[in-house]
């Protein structure tokens, strides 16, 4: 998996356990290891608003990184996140 090309740029990780971490995008190594900066955690409920946890700097082990992808910042900030309900995502199962 190349990550070169989103260096720099915000992104979305979704985990193994399914968290949705965003960040921008710091490194990375040729496991998937990935270093985010500027990160926090989406915290999706059915019955609250998104509820949003700062991380700062956040290093996730490649083994538990399950999708990665680039978030349009624009796109982003026309959401409103105090509206939006789901269910939160489910575990990978192996």
């Amino acid at each position: 998996m190349n990550l070169a090309p989103y260096v720099d740029h915000l992104v979305s990780v979704v985990t193994n356990d399914g968290r949705n971490i965003k960040g921008v995008l710091r490194g990375f190594d040729q496991t998937t290891n990935i270093v985010l900066g500027d990160s926090s955690e989406r915290i999706f409920s059915a019955d609250a608003p998104m509820e949003v946890v700062e991380l700062g700097l956040y290093v996730i082990r490649g083994d538990n990184v399950a999708i990665i992808g680039e978030i349009n910042e624009d796109a982003d900030l026309s959401v409103d996140y105090a509206a939006l309900r789901a269910l939160p995502i489910k575990p990978v199962a192996h």
